[in-house]
């Protein structure tokens, strides 16, 4: 911030001096962008390459996106706050020490106990966004510094010690550390490791198979994505050439005519749904239909073969057969979802999907991780304990942290804390598109030059509303379209408390095109019911119940009456009661996100709570069987 008042106070002061605020706030010194540059003399800009297809509508990039005070906020403030604290000796001990380099510090431990390449390169993306979007020049030198020494333990023929997996992440943070985090100088560095890789990573690629399923042999086929981007951001064909060589058609192909197909399931979860990734950035560049084609069955696929009502996936790290596997593993399995990196590829492959069809149905996957899966892991804490497994299964569950430390979960974590940023708003040449109801405020510079301040207040998904500011020098068109939520119902919206009496389809944009005017504010409102849905087609009535695009889970901390759940949704939620403010499972929740259920007019006696609200160690019940009662036990 380059101003002397508070940001909500200055946006009530006169419309001139929002001009001011949205011309610096997320500005550099060009002394400290200088610095940065200066610390690799003679490095050249590289040439960009425009992708071969063009995007229905563009996410902002991590740029002129603030987060207000919020849950989400509060989960990215932390993570910030932690991932900076950790010792720079302590990340690069393995790597200094493996090259001979004096080497102080003690290694991370855990996954990360010889070196820390498991997330070395996802934690330079993490730190690279975060600061594109925040301006955050201490958590933008931390990932500088890393780079810089790490440099210095690379061979000079390129070999960082790295093989398929740590390679396919340091390219990631690489292109970042170029893309968002104005150091240039990565792309020297990059050219030196991928001259190696070109030449020594093994190139069988054996496609996986259930016999092959843990994500071996070294996911191999989640390396086109960033290879790609580096094709695009330095314009050279190498990188093209390199990507190519691990294309994935054994898999993807399965997608090409169907949403179902019968043989795709036995294989590593989280792999195999990033490596569709890979095949959106072959569409970018190619663009050949045959790759949208792919990711728009798969996105179907998952989410109707393959997704808890959570939007996490994959229980025992598998992708399941659609035979009803989705729901049977709740009775045994406590590994039902790998929180941080599912929710890393349920990110991407939307925002890719989201970018090349401009259909708002893609943003109910990123709603439902926000709230349940990410939005809902405990956080990663000291000495790099971090949640991996979600546990869903109907007998109850807890919230618990990996054994081991500083697993692969913990990289990814730090990417989708700054990916908040990211998937919020959208943009076209005509108008601003709300995705998700995040508080938050975007600064929109709008082709010609014209800026506009969009500020969104609310307390969603807890409340039912959310209110748009549009702030605005002087009267401007241009479409307003926000995302109407597949399981929504009776979506409307006000003007100035006045209807704007537009079309509310759920899975659609509802479009407001108007021309706005200085202190312009719309209302919109997501009535939030209580309903119950089926893991999967073969457990009809195993089901969890949910409001809005939040799971909520039974706080087994009380005592509840046996109880089965209504037969119906409009029983449910006739029978959901605000509950009293008190703390649930060990963690707060106020009054609005609290439920108790009654039966015939008698509370069941525990709270239903959202997932989001549960802490390390709190019991819970998230799955229900509604044709049998709990076991009686006096």
């Amino acid at each position: 911030m380059c101003t002397d008042m508070p940001r909500r106070d200055f946006l009530k002061s006169t419309p001139a001096a929002l001009w001011m605020l949205a011309e610096t706030a997320h500005s550099l010194s060009a002394q400290t962008a200088g610095a940065l540059r200066a610390t690799a003399p003679g490095a050249v800009e590289p040439t960009t390459v425009s992708p071969a297809v063009t995007n229905a509508i563009e996410a902002f990039d991590y740029h002129g996106v603030t987060l207000h005070a919020s849950r989400v906020k509060a989960q990215f403030d932390l993570a910030r706050s932690y991932y900076l604290s950790i010792s720079n000796d302590d990340i690069l001990k393995g790597f200094r020490a493996a090259a001979g380099l004096p080497a102080p510090g003690t290694t991370l431990g855990g996954w990360c106990a010889k070196n820390s390449n498991t997330v070395f390169g996802q934690w330079l993306s993490g730190m690279s966004r975060m600061y594109r979007a925040t301006g955050d020049t201490a958590i933008r030198d931390k990932a500088a510094a890393l780079m810089a020494e790490f440099t210095k333990t690379v061979k000079p023929s390129g070999d960082a010690g790295m093989n398929h997996y740590p390679y396919e992440k340091l390219v990631c943070g690489l292109v970042d550390m170029k893309v968002y985090g104005d150091h240039p100088e990565a792309i020297a560095l990059l050219d030196s490791v991928t001259g190696w890789a070109e030449k020594n990573l093994d190139r069988a690629r054996v496609p996986a198979t259930p016999a092959i399923w843990f994500g071996r042999p070294n996911e191999w086929y989640t390396l086109a994505e960033n290879l790609y981007r580096a094709h695009l951001v330095t314009g050279e064909a190498r990188y093209k050439t390199f990507a190519e060589v691990w294309l994935y058609p054994q898999y993807w192909n399965k997608f090409a005519a169907t949403s179902d197909p019968k043989d795709a399931h036995g294989v590593h979860a989280y792999s195999h749904v990033n490596t569709f990734s890979s095949a959106a950035m072959a569409y970018a560049v190619t663009g050949d239909p045959q790759y949208l084609q792919i990711i728009k069955n798969a996105y179907d696929f998952l989410q109707n073969r393959q997704c808890y009502a959570t939007g996490g996936f994959g229980p025992i790290e598998h992708i399941m057969p659609s035979d009803g596997g989705l729901g049977r593993a709740l009775e045994y399995r406590p590994d039902d979802a790998e929180t941080g990196c599912g929710s890393w590829a349920a990110f991407k492959l939307s925002r890719y999907l989201m970018q090349y069809t401009g259909e708002a149905r893609y943003g109910d996957w990123m709603e439902r991780v926000m709230y349940n899966c990410i939005g809902a892991a405990l956080p990663v804490t000291t000495g790099g304990k971090n949640f991996y497994y979600a546990d869903y299964r109907v007998a109850g569950g807890m919230k618990i942290y990996k054994k081991e430390h500083y697993t692969c979960c913990s990289g990814t974590y730090l990417q989708c804390m700054a990916d908040y940023h990211n998937v919020i708003y959208y943009k076209d040449a005509k108008g601003v598109y709300v995705n998700l109801y995040v508080p938050s405020e975007l600064v929109w510079d709008r082709l010609g030059g014209q800026q506009v301040l969009l500020t969104q207040d609310t307390k969603y998904p807890e409340a039912e509303t959310t209110t748009i500011s549009v702030n605005v020098r002087e009267a401007t068109p241009f479409a307003l379209r926000f995302r109407v939520p597949s399981w929504s119902n009776g979506v409307n919206a006000k003007i100035n408390g006045q209807s704007a009496r537009v079309t509310a389809t759920p899975g659609t944009w509802a479009v407001i095109d108007r021309t706005w005017n200085p202190g312009d504010k719309v209302e919109i409102t997501i009535p939030l019911h209580f309903r119950m849905q089926a893991v999967d087609e073969q457990h009809p009535d195993r089901v969890a119940v949910v409001r809005g695009p939040v799971v909520y889970v039974l706080d087994a901390f009380g005592h509840s009456q046996n109880f089965r759940l209504p037969d119906t949704d409009a029983e449910l939620d006739q029978g959901m009661r605000p509950a009293p403010q008190q703390t649930p499972g060990g963690s707060p929740a106020s009054s609005t996100a609290a439920f108790t259920l009654a039966l015939n007019g008698r509370s069941v006696g525990s709270q239903l709570v959202p997932f989001y609200a549960m802490d390390e160690n709190a019991p819970y019940k998230m799955y229900f069987d509604k044709k049998s009662l709990p076991m009686r036990i006096w």
